[in-house]
């Protein structure tokens, strides 16, 4: 298996079982996006896809090069953000695929109105395709319609951002929730993982120690977060931020405060913190979340 490659275009091999998988880069580096979001081509004849990516002719274009002629007959999309599925249309238009996925919520942000799946698909729900079958599973909590598509045959589970490489996945709130994130994670310990891969970095062989590790970074940051507010007494979210997220780069601190406010929202939901009433703001508008004072119980 080859994962150690990270070239835009360039179909990687990274089966781990029986079934062929491989991943395709797309030339979308950045610092939310990592090396570029990845794509995977899963079958030997007709082929599944999970996440096309944005909406780059260059990637679309590498993508129908990768098949090789083949007949691309399912799109999985994982979750409707600007880097997995806006490219869905275009490749949906060249193969026919069928579209499996969740639409975004209504109220969502940063969300891709452009997906829409087949039909209504749900939780557990398995779709069976040429010579594997993937499951579909639910994993709300970076954003409320987030799925995790299990290849059973090999036990490799492509995650989106609800589990990434290297990182930690940003959790939006009000559509991202730290509570579902924290029951998803805990969830997907009962199953069968042998692989987990991810919508940004390298196929992770361990998956338990992944799912582990990841668990216990929320809970720290919780603490964290428990200890600041302690100490603050009552503050705004840009003075709790720099306390509980004092080892992240101050180029992420906007990301950060919103990962920091659904551990807030978790919080208050369990009886743990309060969100006072709103800060004053100098020039008289309208105070926003960004203002609001927090205190912890």
């Amino acid at each position: 298996m080859e994962t150690s490659r990270f070239v835009a275009g360039v179909p990687v091999d990274v089966t781990t079982g029986q079934i062929p998988v491989q991943r395709l880069l797309c030339p979308n580096a950045g610092v939310m996006t990592g090396p570029g979001t990845n794509s995977y081509l899963i079958g030997h004849q007709e082929l599944a896809l999970v996440d096309p990516g944005p909406a780059m002719p260059v990637h679309t274009q590498a993508i129908m090069q990768a098949l090789g002629g083949r007949p691309l007959k399912w799109i999985f999309v994982t979750h409707t953000h600007g880097d997995h599925s806006p490219g869905t249309p275009a490749l949906q238009a060249l193969t026919g695929a069928q579209l499996i996925g969740l639409a975004p919520h209504a109220d969502a942000q940063y969300q891709d109105r452009s997906f829409v799946p087949d039909r209504l698909y749900g939780h557990d729900e398995q779709i069976l395709c040429d010579g594997f079958s993937i499951r579909l599973i639910h994993t709300p909590g970076h954003v409320s319609n987030h799925l995790c598509f299990l290849l059973e045959e090999d036990g490799m589970l492509f995650t989106g951002d609800h589990i990434l490489q290297g990182t930690t996945p940003v959790i939006l709130p009000p559509d991202g929730n730290m509570s579902d994130y924290m029951k998803s994670l805990e969830d997907l310990r009962h199953l069968p993982l042998r692989a987990l891969a991810p919508g940004h970095g390298e196929v992770m062989l361990e998956p338990e120690q992944m799912i582990s590790t990841l668990i216990r970074h929320r809970q720290r940051r919780e603490l964290k977060i428990v200890a600041a507010l302690t100490t603050l007494k009552s503050c705004i979210l840009d003075e709790l931020v720099l306390l509980a997220y004092d080892d992240v780069p101050s180029h992420l601190l906007p990301w950060a405060k919103k990962t920091l406010l659904a551990h807030l929202y978790k919080l208050r939901d369990e009886g743990r913190a309060r969100l006072l009433a709103p800060a004053p703001t100098s020039a008289g508008e309208k105070a926003d979340i960004e203002t609001s004072i927090w205190e912890v119980l």
